[in-house]
């Protein structure tokens, strides 16, 4: 009874699932948002794509190369938040900010606090908000077919309408990523199937989020409206690609419900009640934040 045991670090199940395939999975499914995006704004949003995957790749190695560390490029946690942050970004963006926004990802959000699994919020997002607020300007200039023109959300803050059909195929503008809302439903359902993210946290958010615009948005009740604000923005992205990242959500059902109501409430306070029109960027950074709070509530063990 008196005997010491030696606990490792979590995690604690073994499974031959390794980070490198769920990694290789999230890039594959990541793929049909990010070809139309490529079809969509030509060859400025690949290079976006490509600085910026290789600016992530190459600050873990040299982080880790110059500290010492064990080098993890292989592990491709890096390429994926390489690529969820350039589909994150305009494509009329300089090659510059990719540069900037992949250091601060992998350097400051990731590698200072730990490393791969011990980093508090997104990497890809912190660094999406951080470009927002340091050159907001340039994050918010979106051009389409040659012509600079607000995004869908804009416009349906402005309280006029938009085609709903041109929102869900992709045909507006917007970042490079987030346009076609058929795309990211595509790489959702290849997660779904292969079973790296469950539906919880996506149904949940989105469900909160429904609910909140039908009663507290412009046009209340308005199901065309709801459609609308479904499609638009980084909504479906952010719900199926970047709530569900493993090491900055809940561990398990009640607090990933928990955490989707939070993120629904605080997307639409931000949509319908801030100055931007978008919101999800920064109700699932906040959120990442609550989640040990969550963890600790719900967690057998916990406060409850």
């Amino acid at each position: 009874m008196n005997q010491l045991l030696h606990v490792s670090s979590s995690p604690h199940i073994k499974d031959k699932v390794t980070t490198s395939s769920i990694m290789l999975d999230v890039v594959i499914a990541l793929l049909p948002a990010t070809f139309f995006g490529i079809y969509q704004f030509k060859i400025k949003a690949l290079f976006i794509i490509l600085t910026t995957i290789i600016t992530c790749v190459l600050s873990e190695y040299i982080y880790e190369y110059f500290m010492k560390k064990t080098i993890t490029i292989k592990d491709l946690s890096a390429v994926v938040t390489g690529l969820i942050l350039a589909l994150n970004l305009p494509a009329t963006v300089p090659l510059w900010i990719p540069v900037i926004g992949g250091i601060f990802a992998i350097i400051v959000v990731k590698q200072l606090y730990g490393g791969l699994g011990q980093n508090f919020m997104n990497p890809a997002l912190a660094a999406r908000c951080f470009l927002l607020i340091s050159f907001a300007g340039r994050m918010t200039n979106f051009v389409f077919d040659g012509l600079t023109s607000p995004t869908p959300l804009v416009v349906l803050k402005n309280g006029q309408s938009y085609e709903l059909l041109k929102m869900f195929l992709g045909t507006t503008s917007g970042t490079i990523g987030e346009t076609s809302t058929f795309a990211l439903l595509i790489g959702a359902g290849y997660l779904l199937i292969k079973g790296i993210i469950k539906l919880t946290i996506p149904l949940t958010y989105l469900i909160i989020f429904s609910i909140f615009t039908l009663f507290f948005s412009p046009c209340s009740f308005d199901f065309y409206y709801l459609a609308c604000e479904l499609c638009g923005g980084g909504l479906i992205f952010g719900a199926f690609f970047m709530a569900t990242d493993y090491v900055t959500s809940p561990m398990d059902r009640k607090g990933q419900i928990v955490y989707g109501i939070i993120l629904g409430i605080l997307t639409g306070l931000f949509r319908f009640f801030g100055t931007s029109s978008e919101g999800v960027s920064y109700a699932i950074i906040i959120s990442n934040l609550l989640v040990p709070l969550i963890d600790k509530i719900t967690l057998k063990g916990g406060v409850f």
